[in-house]
């Protein structure tokens, strides 16, 4: 399959190489890693950091910035950064209040993030970590101990950002992060496989009449494969999953994602979103904001997933606050 690419080897290097030359006034690489950092850090501010396999963009890098992270290292395609660039990372993003690494619930992820806060913390870094692990449609896969992570993690990066922007201190931002956890849920879908720039084919056969539901983010199979369905029964199936998990009360405000996995052209968003907020409103459910795009992609996987997360004022507060990011910003209420 024809890709846009020069040798699949450097296929992430090149890429770590066009963000800095897209945005050289927002991030910087370290040398000789694949660690992207703010240009410029803020002194006295918790760090948050994440990481983990590329072919997700704008996930994670694309959310360096004001309001949300101050780094991020990238992995080769579909793996986790080595715990040398993720101990890198934590002490380039250190400014002495500590570092906070974002992991997603992937045994690799989980593993390397734990040796490179080890490694950190004997060059005197704090480090806390918290795992998100959003993706109701599975537990216990091929990748992980317990659910997986993933477009739920946009929402924690922004409520972490926030409140360590405001001044909170390692323990606060942890706690914020933690609360987006326990009230996060997403599932995902897919029309086609993706294609690794390495292998260069699909990496699981899916017919031209079929849909895969619960699929995660590495181009793994879903849960159920199932004759192709219309976009009004996608994004209900998809909501009534998440919401038959989080289980909010009537009368709950709740965030959404409804996000795209590479492939998939806004216009099909927009129109599996009509759905996400019936379904919403069917269980008295009041839609405080949505949000349509490619958030955390799956290569060019053509298909979608939806996020729900309840929100509280303080949850409320930290998602409008203001961020400037390549790949989301946020004003802010005072602007």
């Amino acid at each position: 399959m024809q890709k846009l690419i020069n040798d699949p080897d450097n296929y992430v290097d090149e890429m770590v190489d066009g963000m800095v030359s897209a945005y050289p006034e927002r991030l910087t690489r370290v040398d000789d890693t694949k660690v992207l950092t703010r240009d410029s850090l803020i002194d006295g501010k918790v760090g948050i950091v994440t990481g983990g396999g590329s072919g997700h963009e704008p996930t994670h890098a694309g959310y360096i910035g004001d309001g949300m992270l101050d780094g991020a290292a990238a992995g080769e395609v579909f793996t986790s950064p080595t715990a040398d660039e993720l101990d890198t990372l934590a002490q380039a993003c250190d400014t002495g209040e500590g570092v906070l690494c974002v992991v997603k619930n992937y045994e690799g992820d989980v593993m390397n993030f734990d040796t490179a806060a080890e490694m950190a913390e004997i060059e005197d870094v704090t480090v806390e970590q918290i795992v998100v692990d959003d993706d109701v449609a599975v537990e216990d896969s091929l990748y992980t101990s317990g659910r997986r992570g993933v477009c739920g993690t946009i929402f924690v990066h922004k409520a972490v950002g926030a409140k360590a922007a405001a001044g909170g201190s390692l323990e606060e931002v942890a706690a914020v992060g933690e609360k987006v956890i326990d009230n996060v849920g997403t599932m995902g879908m897919a029309l086609t496989s993706c294609v690794t720039p390495a292998k260069g084919e699909e990496t699981f056969d899916l017919g031209e009449d079929e849909i895969e539901l619960g699929i995660g983010i590495h181009g793994e199979p879903g849960t159920e494969r199932t004759d192709q369905l219309s976009a009004e029964e996608v994004g209900t199936h998809l909501t009534e999953n998440v919401l038959d998990d989080l289980d909010p009360a009537a009368g709950t405000e709740v965030a959404v994602i409804v996000n795209g996995m590479g492939g998939t052209p806004l216009s099909e968003l927009f129109i599996v979103n009509n759905a996400v907020q019936s379904t919403l409103e069917a269980h008295e459910l009041d839609t405080w904001e949505t949000m349509v795009g490619d958030y955390m992609t799956s290569l060019d996987m053509r298909g979608c997933s939806v996020t729900v997360c309840t929100v509280d004022d303080e949850l409320k507060e930290l998602f409008a606050a203001p961020a400037d990011t390549p790949a989301l910003t946020r004003a802010g209420d005072d602007e």
